[in-house]
């Protein structure tokens, strides 16, 4: 179904117009029965030009409702109560505040950016402790040797003896191709074992 743009036709694909007696193309949609909900789009009902024209003029969306059912529904703030899922205060979205606590958008808006900033801060703090842990040379060496930051001397020592294992000649059925990562892991492994970090 595609819509052209500007006036709200869609091309007509066999459907008649809903209006009592007509013929023409249904090519124009208007509320039907079920609203759009959580649940789904809705019903629509389809329309020729000139019936969705007369539908529309005497379509009239607060029909029914009580005066403090329309005032709810004029308000800005109308539905922030709601408990659509992702309103539900059980429901958080990448830490975000539980959004039933607050009777204001901006206000939980605010509380969001607040915790991303608190959240940003504290990553920030463990990547400085990080790397606090290790000089330039040192992380350079850690990633030669496939290890994290928060390794400890044991891990490094395994490691070490994996790699060793895997590139020396003596240990890989004498294959001479790996000499210089072979090199790399044993200089990468000197300059660990004397950090300050293992001390």
């Amino acid at each position: 179904m595609r819509q052209h743009r500007f006036h709200g036709r869609f091309e007509s694909t066999g459907r008649e117009c809903s209006w009592p007696g007509c013929e023409e193309a249904g090519e124009f949609r208007a509320p039907g029965a079920r609203s759009p909900s959580f649940d789904g789009p809705g019903d629509y009902r389809w329309f020729c030009l000139n019936h969705v024209r007369e539908f529309n003029a005497g379509y009239d969306y607060f029909e029914g409702m009580e005066p403090e059912e329309i005032f709810r529904a004029q308000s800005p703030l109308h539905g922030w109560e709601s408990t659509a899922r992702a309103f539900r205060p059980e429901e958080t979205v990448d830490g975000a505040p539980h959004w039933a606590k607050f009777s204001d958008p901006l206000e939980a808006i605010g509380a969001r950016a607040r915790a991303h900033v608190k959240r940003r801060k504290g990553a920030m703090q463990e990547e400085f402790q990080a790397n606090a842990r290790f000089t330039a040379a040192e992380r350079g060496a850690l990633k030669v040797l496939g290890l994290e930051r928060d390794v400890d001397a044991k891990t490094l020592r395994m490691r070490y003896t994996r790699l060793l294992r895997q590139y020396h000649p003596d240990h890989n059925g004498g294959d001479h191709g790996h000499q210089d990562k072979l090199q790399g892991v044993v200089e990468a492994y000197q300059l660990l074992r004397k950090a300050k970090a293992f001390a």
